[in-house]
C-alpha cells in the first residue's frame, strides 16, 4: 500500500470535517482569529472597563502570528497565489522605497502601525480559513458584527435622540447624521460604508436560502435602509447604487425589481427630512444650500489631491503621510478622500501601480471563481457568495473615489476571502476532475502549493 495512489473524488478534499487535522492550522487559532474579528469591529476595549489596558488587539495579533509560525510546515507554497504575491510586492516596494519618500520618519514612528494592523487581515485570512465550514463561520461573524454596529447606534437614534455627528448648512445651522455607537469609532460616511457592505452578502446569501432566511432578510432591509438614509452619506448612496445595478443585471424578474425600487424609493423619500433631502439633491445638482457647495468642493479637494501627489510623482510622500502633506503644501491637515489620490500622494506612480495591479489580481480570482462554477457546476452557497462578493469588489472600488484605504482594513480582509474562496473553488470543483492518480495524502499535506500548480491560469 505504500506505493498505492488513488483517484481522488469530491468526498477526498479538504474539509474540516473529512480530513485529518495536522494538515489544518489549529481549531484553536483559528478560534483567536474570530475574536480577534469580534474584538476588532465590536471596539470590545470601549464597552469592557478595563480591557483595554491589556492592548487585546496587539496581543492576540502576536500570538495568532506565534501560532501561525509554529504551524508554518501546513502553509508551504500559499505565497505562490497570484494575490499575495501582488501583496508582497507592495510590501517589498514600501521597504525599499522608504528611504526615498518625503517623510520616512513620519511612516516608521506614526503611520507604519495601522498599515501593519490593516494587513494582518490578508494575512490571517488566507492561512486560518482553510474549509467551508470555517468560510461559514467568517463570514457570520463579519456580517454579524457589522449588523451590530448599524443597529447599535439606530436603537439609539430611535430610543434615545443619538446622532452623534452633524454637519454645518448654512445659516448657523447645523444638520444631524446618525454615526456609529459611542463605543463605536466611525463617522457618518463609514457607518453607511458599513451599512452598503452587509447589504450585498445578505441579499444574495439569505434570499436564495428558504423561506425562514428570506424571511430575516426582508426584516434586516428596512432598518439598514433607514439607517443609510440618517447617515446623510452621499458616497455610500452611490454605492448602494452600485449594488443595485448588479442585482438588477443578475435577476430574472426584473420588473418586479424596478417596481420594488420605485416603491422603495418613495418610501425613503417620504420617512426624510427637508435636510436629508437636500443633502442627496445635492447629488445632482439640485440644492440650493450648503449641501451642494460641499459636493462642488469635494471635486475641487480631489483635484487639489491628485496635484498634490504629483509633487513627488515617482515614489510619493510616504505611507500615512497625507495629512502631513497636505499640511505642508495644501495649508491643511485632512484625511484623503479618495483612495487613489491617496495612493499617488503615498505611494508615488509606482507604488499606485502597484496596488491597481493587487486589486486586479482580487477581480481576476472572482472572475475565475465565476468560470469555475460555469464549467463544473456548484451549490448554490458558491453561487451567490461569488454574486456577492463581485458585487462588493466593484462597490469598493467606487466608493474608494470618496474613502481612503490604503491603511485601513477593507480591502486585505476582502482580498484574503477572495483568496479562500478562490483556493475552495479550486479545491472542490476543479480539482476532482484534473488531479488524476495524485495521492490524497499528498494534495492535502501541499494543498497550497499543489492548488497552485494544478491551474495553468494560477
Amino acid at each position: 500500500m505504500g506505493n498505492t495512489v488513488l483517484k481522488l473524488s469530491s468526498a477526498d478534499y479538504f474539509d474540516e470535517q473529512r480530513a485529518p487535522a495536522r494538515f489544518q492550522a489549529s481549531s484553536f487559532t483559528f478560534g483567536l482569529f474570530i475574536y480577534y474579528l469580534i474584538d476588532f469591529f465590536l471596539h470590545l476595549s470601549q464597552r469592557i472597563p478595563g480591557y483595554g489596558l491589556l492592548r487585546p488587539t496587539l496581543l492576540l495579533a502576536l500570538i495568532i502570528s506565534i501560532s501561525l509560525f509554529i504551524q508554518r510546515e501546513k502553509f508551504r507554497g500559499w505565497s505562490k497565489d497570484p494575490i499575495v504575491a501582488s501583496l508582497l510586492v507592495l510590501l517589498i516596494y514600501l521597504a525599499v522605497s522608504l528611504p526615498l519618500v518625503e517623510w520616512p520618519g513620519s511612516v516608521v514612528k506614526n503611520n507604519l502601525s495601522d498599515f501593519i494592523k490593516a494587513i494582518t487581515f490578508f494575512f490571517f485570512t488566507v492561512l486560518l480559513v482553510d474549509s467551508d465550514r470555517r468560510l461559514k463561520i467568517f463570514l457570520l461573524v463579519f456580517i454579524g458584527c457589522q449588523l451590530i454596529r448599524v443597529f447599535e447606534p439606530l436603537f439609539l437614534n430611535l430610543t434615545e435622540g443619538y446622532w452623534g455627528s452633524s454637519t454645518y448648512i448654512g445659516g448657523g445651522e447645523f444638520s444631524q447624521r446618525l454615526s456609529g455607537a459611542p463605543s463605536d469609532v466611525i463617522n457618518p460616511n463609514e457607518l453607511g460604508f458599513v451599512i452598503v457592505t452587509a447589504i450585498p452578502f445578505l441579499h444574495y446569501l439569505l434570499w436564495s436560502s428558504g423561506f425562514k432566511a428570506r424571511l430575516l432578510y426582508l426584516l434586516l432591509m428596512p432598518p439598514l435602509l433607514y439607517a443609510l438614509i440618517l447617515t446623510q452619506s452621499r458616497g455610500a448612496l452611490l454605492a448602494l447604487l452600485v449594488i443595485a445595478f448588479f442585482v438588477f443585471k443578475e435577476s430574472s424578474h426584473k420588473f418586479s425589481l424596478v417596481v420594488v425600487a420605485i416603491l422603495v424609493g418613495m418610501a425613503g423619500w417620504q420617512v426624510m427630512t427637508d435636510e436629508q433631502k437636500d443633502r442627496y439633491l445635492s447629488l445632482v445638482g439640485q440644492s440650493e444650500t450648503s449641501n451642494a457647495a460641499s459636493a462642488e468642493g469635494r471635486l475641487e479637494g480631489l483635484m487639489n489631491e491628485f496635484s498634490l501627489g504629483l509633487e513627488r510623482p515617482i515614489v510619493g510622500h510616504g505611507l500615512g503621510t497625507t495629512p502631513e502633506a497636505k499640511t505642508h503644501i495644501l495649508g491643511r491637515r485632512q484625511a484623503s478622500h479618495n483612495l487613489y489620490a491617496e495612493l499617488l500622494i503615498e505611494l508615488g506612480i509606482v507604488g499606485m501601480f502597484i496596488f491597481l495591479r493587487f486589486l486586479f489580481k482580487v477581480y481576476r480570482g472572482l472572475a475565475e471563481n465565476n468560470k469555475r462554477i460555469a464549467e463544473h457546476g456548484s451549490d448554490i452557497f458558491y453561487v451567490n457568495l461569488n454574486k456577492a462578493m463581485t458585487a462588493v469588489f466593484w462597490m469598493y472600488a467606487v466608493y474608494s473615489l470618496n474613502y481612503w484605504g490604503l491603511s485601513q482594513y477593507y480591502w486585505y480582509l476582502f482580498a484574503g476571502a477572495v483568496v479562500v474562496f478562490h483556493r475552495l473553488t479550486q479545491l472542490n470543483l476543479v480539482v476532482p476532475e484534473t488531479s488524476g492518480a495524485t495521492s490524497v495524502r499528498t494534495l492535502r499535506k501541499n494543498r497550497f502549493s499543489n492548488l497552485v500548480d494544478l491551474s495553468g491560469r494560477r
